[in-house]
């Protein structure tokens, strides 16, 4: 009986074995300019002048430095000029007589003390500033949305091929569960499990294609065109590090730098130039007025001498009683400042704990990919050891089936702790007002520039010298990241 069972045994074993040896895949040496991947840095500098927010946000800056400019205007000289002309037809019945009127004049109005033009324009300046740190704090939001997409999509991608390898795998393990079934050396119950989770993953690579889909719409409604191109996958032989200073050191910068509390201390000095004007509603307005004027009047048909005059004119305007409406609107002005302020410390709060949370799950995070890495490894080995296992009788089917997917589970772990720790990385640099093309450039060169052949995730640590070579580029890409 043995002996009629060696051959298959052997048959089985010499299967185990070239499924326990998986070529990684090998990346050409040439390479077409197709075939290279788009990166974090494309898409954002696309997403930079197609990103509708971003561009709304900059022209609304723009508004606010024209609207200034006007209230600037309101505080210079006001030079206006006039001229007419006309030619009269008198008549009765014993005369007609025909003349032209002509009148010229030049003036100029000049405040010399108004509060409220004087406020206005206070008011207007820090509206200005308000209005430029909100587009950068936009720009900022977009680019960490950006990337929450980019990582999105790339999971997507990643989901799918990790399912198709999975599927492979399995039904691999599926032919050999059935060639051992009809040698009466495996049971029906392991065939139908295996069978069953060939199925389940085939179900499971339809909705990874639809992600896929739907992944790749999300960052198209960024940049305004279809996203078809391969995006470039966090390379495998990387080595992230998390920044080496201090967590106080990282709020204090985001308490000084970061655009969205510069923009609401400058809403809250607004509120206050706006009071300011308000009050000013109370003061008297001296203003100084010079005309010049000209006029040739003809009657009777006959040309009058030309006169001229000049007129300087010291106006003082007193208000005094407008029916309680300006103090009704100052008492509004002052809720308003009140409002202004307290917001403007809820934001300081605000960017204090998405400083420290991004901070915190940054550091975490990189402990997390080198537990998932070992992890990785562990499961690569018991995912072997079970399927030679299953070969001599050991263990059953269900086992194996355990065992690959665990090995893909922590392929998945492993991936996301990657793409959390970017992620956190982009909001701590835009809590902390550092977000600019340099963060996304240092970022960058954790991207792959061509698609990667081997499975995501890659092989455990330590496999090769190229490996070593590689972490150490890796380094001194992020050590440019703060």
């Amino acid at each position: 009986m043995i002996v009629r069972l060696l051959p298959g045994v052997l048959m089985c074993m010499a299967a185990s074995q070239a499924l326990a040896v998986q070529p990684q895949g090998e990346v050409p040496r040439e390479v077409a300019a197709s075939s290279y991947a788009l990166d974090l840095a494309s898409l954002y500098r696309e997403a930079r002048l197609e990103d509708p927010r971003v561009l709304a946000a900059y022209a609304r800056a723009r508004s606010a430095a024209e609207q200034q400019r006007e209230a600037l205007g309101g505080l210079l000289p006001q030079v206006s000029a006039n001229a007419n002309t006309s030619r009269v037809l008198r008549k009765n019945e014993n005369t007609r007589d025909i003349y032209n009127n002509e009148n010229y004049s030049l003036s100029l109005t000049q405040y010399l003390y108004n509060k409220p033009a004087w406020e206005r324009y206070q008011k207007s300046k820090s509206v200005k500033d308000q209005k430029g740190q909100q587009a950068e704090d936009t720009l900022a939001e977009a680019t960490v949305d950006l990337a929450k997409r980019y990582f999105v999509a790339l999971a997507s991608d990643d989901e799918l091929a990790l399912v198709q390898a999975e599927r492979r795998a399995t039904q691999k393990n599926l032919d050999r569960v059935s060639m051992m079934f009809d040698r009466q050396m495996a049971k029906i119950t392991d065939k139908l499990d295996m069978q069953a989770r060939v199925d389940s993953l085939a179900a499971q690579e339809v909705d990874a294609r639809n992600q896929v889909q739907v992944s790749r719409e999300a960052l198209a409604e960024i940049v305004g065109r279809p996203i078809s191109e391969p995006l470039s996958r966090v390379r495998n032989d990387m080595q992230l590090q998390a920044s080496t200073r201090p967590l106080q050191s990282w709020i204090t910068q985001a308490i000084e730098t970061n655009p969205m509390l510069k923009a609401s201390q400058s809403g809250a000095e607004a509120a206050n130039a706006a009071v300011r004007e308000g009050k000013g509603e109370h003061y008297p307005q001296l203003s100084l007025s010079l005309n010049a004027q000209q006029s040739d009047q003809g009657y009777d048909n006959t040309q009058a001498p030309r006169s001229d005059s000049y007129v300087a004119t010291l106006g003082v305007k007193i208000p005094l009683y407008s029916g309680g409406s300006t103090s009704a609107r100052v008492r509004g002005l002052y809720d308003e400042q009140l409002a202004a302020e307290v917001q403007m410390e809820g934001i300081r709060r605000q960017v204090v704990r998405e400083t420290t949370t991004a901070y915190l799950t940054a550091q975490s995070s990189v402990e997390k990919i080198r537990a998932n890495r070992n992890a990785l490894s562990s499961a690569q080995k018991s995912s072997v050891a079970a399927q030679k296992a299953f070969t001599f009788g050991v263990v059953n089917a269900v086992d194996v089936l355990t065992a690959v997917q665990n090995e893909f589970k922590t392929r998945r772990d492993l991936l996301k702790s990657q793409y959390d720790f970017i992620t956190n990385l982009f909001l701590l640099n835009r809590w902390a007002g550092e977000l600019n093309q340099d963060s996304v450039d240092s970022v960058n060169v954790w991207l792959s520039p061509v698609p990667e052949t081997s499975l995501p995730g890659g092989a455990a640590k330590g496999d090769s010298e190229a490996t070593g070579q590689a972490r150490a580029v890796t380094r001194a890409g992020a050590s440019q990241v703060r």
